[in-house]
């Protein structure tokens, strides 16, 4: 994979976590997600459209920062994104999560068709 297609990718989840803390999700992921994606969180999996819903609904992201970022090629048009994430929303815990990303190359460009979230384990075993 080439280094710009790499950075296409990290600058995707970058996208994607500015319009979480924007209020802009609902149209961040209508173009982003594929048609058959699907996300899956700690408390369940939810398909493109629920997911969306989900995202634009819910409470905005204060600020986050993602660390460790990666990027792994798995064959012709289908990359990986992986990373740990810490975010915060007014008046919540922080949440703190490995993340990862699959994408697959379409003509329209690189698009979502997983997502997948776990607690981070610093975070299960603190308990908090």
């Amino acid at each position: 994979m080439r280094t710009h297609e790499e950075q296409e990718l990290v600058a995707l989840e970058r996208d994607g976590w500015e319009a979480l803390t924007s209020g802009h999700a609902r149209e961040f992921y209508d173009d982003v997600l594929a048609s058959e994606a699907v996300m899956v969180f700690p408390f369940g999996v939810m398909e493109r459209d629920d997911a969306i819903d989900g995202m634009a609904e819910s409470r905005r992201w204060q600020d986050y920062e993602l660390e460790d970022v990666t990027v792994h090629d798995l064959g012709e048009g289908l990359a990986v994104v992986a990373y740990r994430v810490r975010a915060r929303r007014v008046e919540e815990p922080p949440f703190e999560a490995m993340l990862s990303s699959t994408y697959v190359r379409s003509s329209d460009g690189w698009q979502m068709m997983l997502h997948q979230q776990s607690p981070s384990a610093v975070r299960v075993l603190s308990g908090s």
